[in-house]
């Protein structure tokens, strides 16, 4: 049985893709899929000047045309802000840049975490901008544009990650087993019926912590572990903002592992939870399942009846999937 599992850096992450399996032009879709999120991050990205993001952002003009990738981005990153009731803002970007993350994080040194959390504010749980900017956002199929109010520039985020497996899962169609991961969001399927054990990593140690098996869809983690910083003269931050501050949130929390229905839907579900803090997380994982890492440490897997603490321990690594 043919097999192929590539792995290469994009979207200022690490990326995957593998199938087995199942179809005779294999190897051609694996490479197609590869060279989607490719061309997802340098259209989408905002760290290039030249970018359909950037260009998007910089342009004066309120409507401005827009290629199919872009459009169906900026949809998804709305489908988010929706579903969220405005948790997720893809509106954020100049709060994000004064926190300081102005440029690409990647090869940037591992925070440190104990410094971070003594030194920052009270917990809390984020809550959604009193003006939703995002709502007046809207794209339009049929003229090819996006049209935004004057002064909002956009930054998709965890939703283009998100987003960007689902659409590369689709080059897999066929094949027996099927993942893709951006950077631990995974999307998964295949014909085998037979489901993917995903493996949740501890984000301090590293340990496998839970093993949920999805057959198809998504799971995605969101975390402040590895992308926070010291900035100037204020203290620490991370990316993960409350929108009605537009600082980032410290919710109590160091991540939370969501599975949904597709990637995408798995990223929204799995930032609503780490932005609600453990209590609102744990209402909203009930329903599908998923993993909460508290700042102590803590491992809280919760199922869909009573979650429960669980002691780090060690799984054999399965050949497949690991969420970070």
């Amino acid at each position: 049985m043919s097999a192929f599992d590539v792995r290469f850096p994009a979207m200022g992450t690490q990326m995957r893709v593998a199938a087995d399996g199942g179809h005779p032009a294999l190897e051609h879709r694996v490479r197609s899929a590869r060279a989607e999120l490719e061309h997802t991050d340098e259209q989408l990205t905002r760290f290039r000047p030249d970018s359909a993001l950037s260009r998007l952002n910089e342009d004066p003009d309120h409507t401005v045309e827009a290629g199919p990738l872009l459009r169906d981005h900026v949809r998804a990153a709305l489908w988010a802000a929706e579903r969220s009731a405005g948790l997720i803002d893809p509106t954020l970007l100049d709060a994000i840049e004064d926190a300081g993350y102005r440029l690409s994080r990647v090869g940037a040194p591992a925070p440190d975490l104990d410094a971070a959390l003594l030194s920052a504010p009270p917990r809390t749980k984020a809550a959604p901008a009193n003006h939703a900017r995002w709502r007046e956002i809207a794209v339009d199929d049929d003229a090819a544009t996006i049209t935004r109010p004057a002064g909002v520039r956009l930054d998709l985020g965890g939703t283009a990650k998100g987003r960007a497996a689902d659409r590369a899962l689709r080059f897999l169609a066929g094949a027996r087993h099927a993942i893709v991961d951006c950077g631990g969001d995974l999307a998964l399927g295949g014909t085998s019926g037979r489901p993917h054990a995903v493996l949740v990593d501890h984000p301090r140690t590293g340990e496998t912590v839970a093993t949920p098996r999805v057959t198809q869809g998504g799971v995605a983690t969101s975390g402040m572990t590895r992308r926070a910083w010291l900035r100037d003269g204020a203290g620490w931050a991370h990316h993960l903002l409350d929108p009605s501050t537009g600082e980032p949130c410290w919710s109590g929390l160091l991540s939370a592992t969501a599975v949904g229905g597709t990637a995408l839907e798995a990223e929204v579900l799995a930032k609503m939870a780490y932005l609600r803090g453990p209590e609102g997380a744990r209402r909203l994982l009930r329903r599908r399942g998923g993993v909460i890492v508290h700042e102590d440490g803590d491992v809280e897997v919760v199922a869909t009846a009573t979650p429960h603490t669980l002691r780090v321990r060690r799984t054999p690594r399965d050949r497949w999937v690991v969420a970070r």
